[in-house]
């Protein structure tokens, strides 16, 4: 069973999702995904986890980072779930390339090369955002590729942690500005 609530961020509306283990989705209402995996039988119900990850989040938009971790439940393949455990460890305000991403999973398994299509993908169903810092991926030249959120958002939170970049490539078909 999964329970949910809401969490008004200066973004926008966020829904929260845990079951029993830990916080299982964090999406902003209406993003691409948005609540794909959210058990259809959900209660609404103010638990002790969505406390502390509302302070996580008032911390974070703040423009601070949380010194504070919140129990996670990674719901997916054996690959998503490593995938968004190299996510996690992005520091805060830091960047990291799907390129960066695919070679840390390689050594991790003693690979050669994995694909970074393949990363982006697992990157692109990560259920736990913001927390799960999916905005902290760049694509190979710079370019602000992959939010579900959207672009706008993603921009929003790397200046937010100071992690923007002014040669960042934003794409002709973006609407941020």
């Amino acid at each position: 069973m999964h329970y949910i609530s809401h969490y008004q961020s200066p973004m926008g509306e966020i829904l929260l999702a845990a079951d029993e283990i830990g916080l299982t989705g964090l999406w902003f209402e209406g993003q691409k995904y948005f609540a794909l995996y959210l058990d259809k039988e959900n209660k609404k119900k103010e638990l002790p986890l969505f406390e502390k990850t509302k302070k996580w989040l008032d911390i974070y938009f703040s423009g601070k980072e949380p010194n504070f971790d919140v129990p996670l439940h990674f719901i997916g393949t054996d690959f998503q779930n490593e995938v968004w455990k190299i996510l996690y460890s992005i520091p805060y305000g830091q960047t990291m390339t799907y390129g960066e991403i695919a070679k840390r999973f390689a050594a991790n398994h003693g690979l050669k090369r994995m694909s970074a299509q393949a990363v982006g993908g697992a990157v692109g169903r990560n259920e736990i955002s913001i927390i799960v810092p999916c905005h902290r991926v760049m694509g190979t030249n710079g370019s602000l590729t992959g939010y579900a959120g959207g672009i706008d958002k993603k921009m929003a939170l790397l200046k937010l942690e100071g992690a923007w970049k002014k040669e960042y490539f934003v794409p002709k078909h973006s609407t941020a500005p």
